[in-house]
């Protein structure tokens, strides 16, 4: 294997426990040792990690430009990102570097390399719920389901930066992030490398790494009121990765929801349709119900699952036709 450096590149607001007792432990346990870990928060700490440089960011940036920041101090060949709420299995750097040096494929046509983020196994109750809905089929299908579970190898063109590897050099060459969007600066990237770089990213479930999630119901949704408003604008800008069917079902879903009875009552034929479509939905529900209930032998947790994927669907349906008929998107850290 041909012998390189990595950059482990994780933005944080501070020094968490998520860091402390998982992250970098995880990263110091991986079987290939040759990294550095690069964390930026936005303050300074008195807090050490063996292979770490802590790099304060005041006054304070947002997650993209926290990452440039840390690519532009990272001595690797390879920049690994990481969500601060996210940890690797013990091969994550041994298999993805394996990938860039496969004699299989040309080292130099694969920008990135990345893997499915799954929910890790020691979560509460209300995470567990949420993890579900990221793990369901009816759930996050249309947003790419083989993100957050273990699926086939295949190229990809967009990827989140909780498990993307980069060749760093590829990452300049399309000026890093180079953006204020949070979230979606992590789509702007993969668009780049692959539509403008001419590049490939390649998708391994051996490249695997465990992702908490927001807990449902406020901070769930909240996630995908963001990611909803930010894939709408990227539909807008970016149709080559982002205008795409399964992106559009949720806002479909919700304006059939609403106008549907309203049709329904000018034609038959509508009103049939209408409850035909609600009627698969709703058994699609009843289906992911049952395979919940053989793993949690809990109603309770069947009923939370239905109601929070129903309400992922309605929520990431408004805001993603919010992103798109907005010209000039303004995130949280500004652009």
């Amino acid at each position: 294997m041909k012998k390189v450096l990595v950059s482990i590149i994780i933005p944080v607001k501070e020094i968490n426990d998520y860091l402390r007792k998982e992250t970098i432990p995880a990263i110091l346990g991986q079987s290939f040792q040759n990294f550095e870990i690069i964390i930026l928060p936005d303050k300074p700490t008195k807090e050490k990690f063996p292979k770490t440089k802590i790099i304060p960011s005041w006054p304070k940036l947002g997650p993209a430009d926290k990452r440039d920041l840390g690519a532009k101090k990272a001595k690797g060949e390879i920049l690994a990102f990481l969500d601060d709420d996210s940890y690797p299995s013990e091969n994550w750097l041994e298999n993805a570097v394996k990938i860039f040096n496969a004699k299989s494929l040309c080292f130099s046509s694969i920008a990135a390399v990345c893997g499915p983020t799954i929910t890790p196994p020691k979560i509460s109750f209300r995470e567990k719920i949420s993890g579900y809905v990221w793990g369901s089929s009816l759930g996050s299908r249309g947003a790419g389901f083989y993100r957050y579970i273990v699926a086939p190898r295949r190229e990809v063109d967009d990827f989140p930066t909780a498990n993307l590897l980069v060749i760093k050099s590829d990452f300049w060459k399309v000026g890093g992030f180079n953006t204020h969007f949070w979230s979606g600066e992590d789509t702007k990237l993969c668009f780049r490398l692959t539509k403008e770089l001419g590049k490939k990213i390649v998708y391994d479930p051996r490249v695997l790494v465990y992702h908490h999630r927001r807990e449902i119901f406020r901070p769930h949704l909240i996630q995908i009121a963001r990611y909803g408003l930010h894939r709408g604008h990227f539909a807008r800008i970016m149709p080559q990765t982002s205008l795409r069917v399964g992106y559009f079902l949720p806002s479909i879903f919700t304006v059939g929801l609403f106008c549907g009875p309203v049709l329904g009552i000018f034609s038959h034929i509508l009103l049939l349709f209408y409850l035909l479509a609600i009627s698969v939905y709703l058994l699609g529900l009843f289906l992911t119900g049952i395979r919940i209930f053989s793993k949690e032998k809990s109603l309770k947790s069947v009923f939370l699952v239905m109601l929070a994927i129903f309400l992922t669907h309605l929520i990431y349906g408004v805001f993603f036709i919010k992103g798109f008929l907005t010209p000039n998107l303004k995130s949280k850290y500004g652009c």
